[in-house]
């Protein structure tokens, strides 16, 4: 078996996670605390029933918001090599996935309103079957991740690493492979 990749995600990538999931149990956990203490007031709950939800919510909500995304990101790696992209991810499942570079269509990079605030992006990789992707990389490693992908007719659909000067002709393609 092969070793795991080195690369790590942006370390940034825990708190943009952690508040992804506080902003997405805020209103849950908001109002499902309305609801227990409405009823209490109206006497439809023993006083324990609203304490005893409270502390679960907040047991709940401390593993999604604090232990989670440290578990996610501890877990999550890549790489980056002449022939392929190694990826890894999972904690209970194990995902392992190999890209050739040859079937690569096209890399994107993506970051919304909070991975921008934090100075992240995620890239997204494109091949024929499918697309992978990278969650929380810094916007220069994400960029530097897009570029050297760029595919040239002359490469013959190849994904280059190290394009070489046009020719003569005008045309444009990748040095060999050593």
């Amino acid at each position: 078996m092969r070793p795991d990749p080195q690369n790590r995600l942006d370390s940034r990538a825990i708190t943009v996670w952690s508040l992804t999931a506080l902003l997405s149990v805020a209103a849950p956990l908001a109002l499902g605390t309305a609801v227990c203490a409405v009823l209490w007031v109206l006497g439809v709950l023993d006083p324990i029933v609203p304490s005893i939800a409270a502390l679960l919510t907040a047991v709940v909500a401390g593993v999604v918001v604090g232990v989670a995304p440290r578990v996610r990101y501890a877990r999550w790696r890549y790489e980056v090599n002449d022939d392929e992209i190694d990826l890894r991810e999972g904690v209970w499942i194990v995902r392992r996935t190999l890209v050739p570079l040859v079937r690569v269509q096209h890399v994107d990079t993506h970051a919304g309103p909070m991975m921008r605030r934090f100075g992240l992006a995620g890239v997204k990789i494109a091949t024929a079957a499918t697309v992978h992707d990278i969650p929380a990389l810094s916007v220069e490693v994400a960029d530097g991740l897009r570029r050297p992908h760029r595919r040239t007719r002359a490469s013959g659909g190849r994904g280059c690493l190290t394009p070489r000067a046009p020719s003569r002709a005008g045309r444009e393609g990748c040095t060999s492979r050593s």
